[in-house]
Formats: structure tokens, C-alpha cells, sequence
């Protein structure tokens, strides 16, 4: 099984031991960090270092002039923590000396300094609050953007393939600084109604499918009432959204949301391969549910196979995960072709609710589903006993 591990260019760039030690644990790929959102990460081996903070998101590399002159939308250049003037290139020509093949990581539609400086860009719910992390892929001036991001960082000198990350909507849930919005435990049904955009690019959306938008939002508050006065709700899947908002606004809601994420995805796939050559490799992190938000983004696996590579999704470790690796899996499975990479995505860090030491028997489940590829999230983070875990359950995964 080929296996690949995410990295940052912050994890290399001023560690001579890295790329060795990620060649050590026997994957044959590494997935570095292009564009990426704003983070605090840990090096816990790193000679310089121990945490690494990226204010905000930008391009890991210098951004081309050219493309974005006079453009409002844009990526923002690398900040100091970067370490290089091209910190994805310095990174990669690291990890490919060591033998690894390297391809890009991009994330897409997830920026909070984007979305603070052009606030017009913003999701914006039923109640008129905005998501600054959030920009409203319905917005043609936030798809052009983010169109030309996904060609230019994707497609860097060396890079192989590329992994298209938050290539769909948005939502609430977010990891935020200081984050204090779990007073209200909320299931999946009702994060769908709170990530409903009611900007003016999908009013539009809204009125051209026959609804009255006004009515839409005002549903939407009248359905998320009793799970505010009852401290939270577990509904879940399509069929608990149409619990607390009916049918008629479900059916319509999914069917501009999948329609917007759907064509976005086959246009982003289409400019990246425009700027590769033959034989690159595009892969989309996603959920293999339509409705769902974030950087794995809602997708119909019948659709999206018939343009992208594959599909990286998300599988939880260890026994308890089963049932979730089986949901999303088996779904995408059903429509892939016998080329098609299925690759199951899977924490490593023990600190971030990974489980190395079952990789191996997690791996061997994932296949058993599937699975065609092993990613591993991500080497950078983990601690010395976590990288040997990986390490022993590779040859046998």
C-alpha cells in the first residue's frame, strides 16, 4: 500500500535529520504544505524550535506577481515563520534527496484574514452573524480566487500531485483561538442549519431555485429555537436535518449547496490539471456526505470520481473507529473505478486523538473496505513513540 505522510516546510527547512527520518518510516510520499490556514503547530524534535505559529494563512511559497496584480482577492505572502523565501521548494527538494516523492497540500476555502480584510467574502447565517474563516464559495470574486490558488499552489516545480484541502463549504465549526462556543452541544444536523449561507450571492441562489430567502432564514431560526432552549441536539444525517427543518427547505438547501461545491470542485480539479503536466495526480480531501462542511469537504463520490484522482477522507483509529471508517469508505468505494485512489487519512499523534499503535490492524480494516493509499496526519507533530509505533506498523500495513 502506498503510504504518504503531511508535513509542513517549517517541520524540514533548518532540521538536517528530517527528511531522513521521515524516509524512515517507511512511506514512499510526503504531502507538504503549500497553502496553508492559519495554525500553532509543535516541532518536537525540530533543533530550533518547538512551536511554530502561522498568524495567518498564506502561500508557502512567493505567490506570482503577475497572476494577482491589481487582483482585490489574493494570497498573502509568507510570513517569517516560514524560514525561507520559498519554504515549500527548500522543504521539498529536502524530502525529495531523501528519496520520498512530494506533492502539494493546498487548503482552499478556509482563511480568517482574508475573510477580516474583505468581510463581503464571509458565510453569513441565518441570523445575520458572519464567519471571517468562512468565505461564501457562491461569491464569483471568492471562486475566481480561489480557482487561480488551486493552479498556482498545486502545481510546484518537483510536486507530482497535488491534495485539494476545504474545497467546498464551510461552516461554524471551526478551531478558533480561546474557541468558546461549545455551551450548546450541537449534532450534525443542527451545524448544518448554523453553516447555511444567507449572503447575497446565495439569497440569489435561493430565490432562482423558488424559495423567498427571508422565509428560508426565518425557518432556520424557528428550527434551531427548541435545540437552544434544550442545550443541543444529536440529529444527525440528512434525515435529522429534514427533522428540524422539513423537507421542502432540506431538499432545496442540499440541492444549491451541493450544486455550488460540486461545480466549484470540477472547476478547481479542471485548472489545476490545465497547469500540470500529464500524469499529475489531483486528490480531494472529503466526506463522502454531501451536506457536510470543513476541510473535508461534502461531496457526491458518482460525481466528483468522474473528475478527480481520488478522494483522502477522514477515518478515526483504533476499534471504536470501524464504524466510521465504514461510512466513509464503503460510499466512495461504490463508485470507484479499479485505478481510482481511495485513501484513508489517519491521525497519528496520540495528543490530537490518534492511535499509532493500531495502525497496522486500522490499515488492514481501511483495505479490507477499499482503501487503496494510507495517509498519515501527520509525522511533524507526533512524539518519539508515536513515530516508532508508525514505523513497526507500516511493513505490516
Amino acid at each position: 500500500m502506498r503510504t504518504s505522510a503531511f508535513a509542513y516546510p517549517w517541520d524540514v527547512i533548518g532540521d538536517p535529520a528530517a527528511a531522513g527520518r521521515i524516509a524512515g518510516l517507511g512511506v514512499q510520499q510526503v504531502t507538504l504544505a503549500a497553502a496553508y490556514h492559519s495554525t500553532r503547530a509543535l516541532t518536537p524534535r525540530h533543533p530550533r524550535h518547538r512551536v511554530v505559529t502561522a498568524a495567518y494563512a498564506s502561500a508557502l511559497y512567493p505567490p506570482d506577481e503577475k497572476r494577482w496584480q491589481g487582483r482585490e482577492l489574493r494570497p498573502y505572502a509568507p510570513g517569517p515563520w516560514a524560514a525561507a523565501d520559498d519554504p515549500w521548494e527548500a522543504a521539498a527538494a529536502e524530502l525529495r534527496d531523501a528519496g520520498l516523492d512530494v506533492h502539494s497540500w493546498v487548503v482552499l476555502a478556509h482563511n480568517s484574514r482574508l475573510g477580516a480584510e474583505h468581510p463581503d467574502t464571509n458565510v453569513v447565517n441565518a441570523y445575520g452573524d458572519r464567519y471571517p474563516w468562512a468565505p461564501c464559495i457562491a461569491r464569483p470574486a471568492v471562486r475566481g480566487y480561489l480557482l487561480d490558488l488551486a493552479a498556482e499552489a498545486a502545481v510546484r516545480p518537483g510536486a507530482a500531485g497535488t491534495e485539494l484541502e476545504s474545497l467546498g463549504w464551510y461552516g461554524l465549526a471551526h478551531l478558533h483561538a480561546h474557541d468558546k462556543i461549545g455551551g450548546v452541544p450541537l449534532g450534525d444536523a443542527a451545524q448544518y442549519l448554523m453553516s447555511l449561507c444567507f449572503c447575497p450571492h446565495c439569497r440569489d441562489g435561493y430565490a432562482e431555485l423558488g424559495a423567498d430567502p427571508e422565509e428560508l432564514a426565518a425557518a432556520v431560526r424557528t428550527a434551531m429555537a427548541p435545540v437552544w432552549a434544550a442545550g443541543g441536539s444529536d440529529a444527525a444525517g440528512t434525515a435529522g436535518i429534514e427533522q428540524l427543518l422539513g423537507e421542502r427547505w432540506t431538499d432545496l438547501t442540499l440541492k444549491w449547496r451541493t450544486q455550488t461545491a460540486g461545480s466549484l470542485q470540477e472547476q478547481a480539479i479542471a485548472a489545476v490539471r490545465s497547469a500540470a503536466a500529464p500524469g499529475f495526480q489531483v486528490l480531494m480531501h472529503a466526506d463522502p456526505a454531501a451536506y457536510r462542511c470543513g476541510a473535508n469537504a461534502g461531496v457526491q463520490p458518482a460525481r466528483i470520481l468522474g473528475h478527480a484522482d481520488g478522494l483522502v477522507l477522514p477515518c478515526p483509529g483504533g476499534p471504536g473507529g470501524a464504524a466510521g471508517r465504514a461510512a466513509v469508505i464503503a460510499p466512495v468505494a461504490a463508485h470507484a473505478a479499479a485505478h481510482t485512489v481511495v485513501a484513508a487519512n489517519f491521525t497519528v499523534v496520540s495528543g490530537m486523538g490518534g492511535s499509532p499503535g493500531t495502525l497496522a490492524e486500522d490499515a488492514a480494516h481501511a483495505v479490507g473496505l477499499g482503501a487503496t493509499q494510507l495517509r498519515l496526519y501527520h509525522a511533524g507533530l507526533a512524539a518519539d513513540d508515536d513515530l516508532a509505533a508508525v514505523r513497526a506498523a507500516l511493513p505490516a500495513g
